[in-house]
């Protein structure tokens, strides 16, 4: 019997707020240092990682560090035990965040600070790198925030979004580098493609305030208020950003990304949001209506045509999700589903979550990338139908758990296991979405998506 999805009115549960934020310790920080050193012996001599305030992530997985006002270098001496921490003038007292604090050298590079402060107190760049040990010797890897192919440049390993002073000052002292950001961010080798119980029940910290903050504005927006307004119904904590907030209504909601403005809200517009904090984000979009007939008479036939089969793609992509699974055969569930040009899905149709708000995909066409347990992932389906009929969105995170990741997960964080377990038990029973038991998924909205957002629980579910 074909399953269709149908609107229904649907108690969306409390699934709670956390009362306890998972912390992560020195040893897991040190592993992630030692599992570094293993996978670059041989290849190079020393890791390069450079971040700034908007690219932490990898230098944040490694030291719990993040640069702020400021860039930063860690040196990594893969042959031995020490690291060293570049920093700028404001930095140096930062550092004092960083879990593994004791094992990190901390250097002064002052161009590191902003423009007109003080640059008297550091060394030259050079000096510094030849005091990490980096000779005519050495190979040095250079992790920025992306890796490049030959469908790019016949040279990948030479292209790095490093700045060029940094770059240039390690060809001079240093007999190779090339870009080994593939080392951390690899769609499913790299470092950062899976993570620990701990890691994820952070993760998942951050996905409830992000999903209850996108949920507090589709069930409380009104026409009349200003976009600032709707934003403060998020009742934001503090917790820090991975991206901008969007939110966004009208004609300016069709570019998707513009952040929240004075515009007063109307009944009949057009509406997105979308809320990122460090490791989760959720979305959510449709139109600011009670129903179908308020919409303009030529898109009164929204739900059938772009609303309906998109929550079928998205349930079937869910449904398919799990240890092994291929990114091809996700790829192929949505695009078998709503890949008409009309749907305009052009982006990934799903990636790695992390630190940063995308790592990197193994769903793409003909992929072989095979799902594995520790992933942290982005239900993330767009469809850009530039259109009046403008689009629907459900983003959500999810992490794949094996039994161990699922028992310890239970062990270490109860709380967090119940509302896991409380937001799977709404999706399969009211729903009718048949997850695996290896899905988790992290968002207090749960797959709910109602497509009105002036009736925000009348909502998709699965019929037999």
């Amino acid at each position: 019997m074909v399953r269709r999805a149908e609107l229904a009115v649907l108690d969306l549960p409390d699934f709670g707020l956390p009362t306890v934020q998972p912390t992560l310790s020195e040893d897991i920080y040190l592993n992630r240092l030692a599992r570094l050193r293993e996978r670059c012996k041989g290849d190079y001599t020393h890791i390069f990682v450079y971040g700034d305030r908007e690219h932490s992530a990898n230098i944040a997985y490694l030291t719990g560090f993040d640069p702020r006002f400021e860039e930063a270098a860690l040196v990594v001496d893969v042959e031995g035990d020490e690291q060293w921490i570049m920093v700028g003038n404001e930095c140096m007292g930062y550092l004092e965040v960083s879990p593994i604090k004791e094992h990190l050298q901390p250097v002064l590079y002052q161009p590191f600070s902003l423009l007109g402060q003080d640059r008297s107190r550091s060394s030259p760049l050079k000096d510094i790198l030849q005091d990490t040990g980096i000779t005519r010797n050495s190979r040095v890897g250079v992790a920025g925030w992306k890796y490049y192919s030959r469908e790019e440049t016949e040279n990948p390993d030479q292209w790095m979004e490093v700045p060029s002073y940094l770059v240039d000052t390690l060809r001079l002292v240093a007999s190779e580098i090339s870009n080994a950001t593939e080392v951390f961010m690899h769609q499913t080798e790299g470092l950062r493609a899976t993570y620990e119980v701990e890691q994820l029940a952070a993760f998942e910290y951050a996905a409830t305030l992000t999903s209850q903050a996108v949920r507090n504005v589709i069930f409380n927006i009104k026409p009349g208020m200003t976009e600032y307004e709707a934003v403060q119904l998020m009742n934001l904590n503090g917790y820090p950003h991975s991206v901008h907030l969007m939110l966004s209504t009208g004609e300016r909601a069709w570019i998707g990304l513009p952040s929240p403005s004075g515009k007063v809200i109307e009944k009949g517009d057009a509406f997105t949001t979308a809320f990122g904090l460090t490791g989760a984000l959720n979305c959510r979009a449709g139109w600011l209506v009670e129903n179908e007939n308020q919409l303009p008479q030529r898109i009164r036939d929204y739900v059938p045509k772009l609303a309906q089969p998109y929550f079928e793609a998205v349930v079937s992509w869910l449904e398919l999700m799990g240890i092994g699974t291929t990114g091809g055969d996700l790829y192929k569930a949505i695009h078998d589903k709503i890949g008409d040009p009309f749907f305009g899905v052009e982006l990934n149709p799903g990636h790695l979550l992390g630190l940063d708000e995308w790592v990197n995909s193994p769903i793409y066409e003909g992929s072989k990338d095979r799902i594995r347990p520790g992933m942290a992932i982005q239900v993330d389906v767009i469809p850009g139908t530039g259109t009046e009929y403008f689009t629907i969105n459900t983003e959500d995170g999810i992490a794949i758990g094996d039994m161990g990741i699922r028992n310890r997960l239970m062990e270490l964080y109860p709380e967090t296991w119940d509302r896991i377990t409380s937001r799977r038990d709404y999706m399969v029973d009211e729903l009718g979405i048949k997850i695996k038991p290896e899905v988790l998924p992290f968002s207090n909205l749960a797959s709910h998506l109602p497509p009105f957002i002036l009736n925000p629980n009348r909502a998709f579910r699965m019929t037999e």
